[in-house]
């Protein structure tokens, strides 16, 4: 995975990880599964993960969705969206005045739906709620 590769050149030195996320859908605050695989995540790359979900209907403090799906709009604005294709090469060619690019590409990978995170799973993530909203953070620390 580029990513990985990338990222411990630039973060050699990092001990945590701090994920900001909405908190509908995949990225709700309650869902076992997002908990198990962050689990496997921090134990698979050495490091804490904090994770801080904004709270329900407060999605437009989201700086990325902000800085990036404006422009993305604007791009596609009365193109008709007739392809996966069309709609990849619209989002890639999003360019703002201050620099900001956007890389997009298809993920034809096939996920399994209805995955179940058992009791004896969840319970075993090495869950740390804050004291601050602790339905919307907390951390995950290795095992």
């Amino acid at each position: 995975m580029w990513w990985k590769t990338i990222g411990e050149q630039r973060y050699a030195t990092s001990k945590e990880l701090l994920i900001c996320a909405d908190g509908g859908g995949s990225n709700g605050s309650r869902t076992r599964a997002r908990k198990f695989y962050l689990q496997e995540l921090a134990d698979e790359i050495g490091l804490n993960i904090t994770v801080c979900h904004y709270p329900p209907g407060t999605s437009k403090w989201n700086k990325i969705e902000h800085r990036m799906f404006s422009f993305i709009s604007m791009n596609w604005k009365g193109k008709p969206l007739v392809s996966y294709k069309t709609i990849i090469n619209l989002i890639g060619g999003t360019k703002t005045k201050k620099g900001l690019t956007i890389e997009a590409k298809l993920d034809r990978k096939e996920y399994i739906k209805g995955i179940q995170i058992s009791d004896k799973e969840l319970n075993g993530i090495n869950l740390v709620q804050h004291e601050e909203n602790p339905k919307w953070n907390y951390s995950i620390k290795t095992n």
